[in-house]
């Protein structure tokens, strides 16, 4: 992509001490994707499905390394929401499990997330 056009993605923080199952973790990061979409200004939303809507899962050890991350996004004015899960399957009602950040610019967001590593 060329310097006149800014790079999008939305970028999904979730937490490793719940140990969830795939399909849980799956859904968690569903939810946030969508909340995120959700809260993000129409026209960010348009360029980063255009640029093919980047998505981005990283890790944090736990609760507190998640709300620090949170709490970054929003003081820098980036959309930004965390999952609460609704505590029908594997863990109790309210736990929070991920937080999004964007659709936004990259360099953005990577202010915040650049150094927590990729959830494989």
């Amino acid at each position: 992509m060329g310097s006149e056009r800014s790079e999008y993605k939305q970028v999904i923080i979730v937490r490793e001490d719940l140990q969830l199952s795939k399909g849980k973790l799956a859904v968690q990061v569903a939810h946030a994707a969508i909340l995120g979409y959700e809260i993000s200004d129409r026209s960010t939303r348009e360029k980063w499905k255009l640029e093919g809507q980047k998505k981005i899962v990283l890790k944090v050890k736990n609760l507190e390394n998640l709300m620090r991350i949170f709490d970054m996004a929003r003081k820098n004015g980036l959309p930004s929401a965390y999952v609460k899960d609704a505590g029908l399957t594997e863990i109790p009602p309210g736990t929070i499990t991920a937080v999004v950040i964007g659709p936004e610019r990259s360099d953005r967001i990577d202010k915040i997330t650049g150094s927590l590593p990729l959830l494989k």
